[in-house]
C-alpha cells in the first residue's frame, strides 16, 4: 500500500491495469489523461464485459462530484458494463450515497489491499465470475 501511495497518478493507473492483467482480464489498457471523460483504465473479462476504472489517488476521500462524473460517462459514453472507481483514501458519505443510487462500483483502501495481496477483483467485489 505504501508503494501505491508513493506512485505518480499515472503510475497508480498503470498499477491498477497491471492488477487486471494479473487476474486474466483481456486488453487492460491505461487511457487516462486530459479529456479522458472519467476513464483511466479499460479491460474486458471472460464474458466480454467492459470494465471502466477511474483511479483516484487523492490524499482526501473522493467527493460525490467525481462519482457523478463517472456515472454520467461510463455507461452512456463508453459503454461500460462495470464502472468501477478506485480511491486510495476512500469516499465521502455523499459519494457513497450517490453510488448507491446510480450503481457504479466503489473500491477503497481495504478492497485495494486485498487486490494487492493476490485476490481477484471479482472476489473482492462479490461479482460472479464465469465458470472456468
Amino acid at each position: 500500500m505504501k508503494q501505491l501511495s508513493a506512485m505518480s497518478a499515472s503510475g497508480f493507473e498503470h498499477a491498477c491495469a497491471d492488477l487486471l492483467a494479473r487476474d486474466g482480464f483481456r486488453r487492460p489498457r491505461r487511457v487516462g489523461g486530459a479529456g479522458d471523460l472519467g476513464v483511466d483504465v479499460t479491460a474486458h473479462d471472460d464474458e466480454d464485459r467492459l470494465l471502466i476504472l477511474q483511479c483516484k489517488q487523492y490524499q482526501n476521500p473522493v467527493a460525490s462530484g467525481h462519482v457523478q462524473k463517472l456515472n454520467g460517462t461510463a455507461r452512456p459514453h463508453h459503454g461500460a458494463d462495470l464502472p468501477i472507481m478506485i480511491a486510495l483514501n476512500g469516499f465521502t458519505q455523499p459519494a457513497v450515497d450517490s453510488a448507491q443510487h446510480h450503481q457504479p462500483i466503489l473500491m477503497d483502501r481495504p478492497e485495494l489491499k486485498k487486490r494487492a495481496y493476490e485476490w481477484h477483483l471479482y472476489d473482492v467485489l462479490g461479482i460472479q465470475r464465469a465458470p472456468q
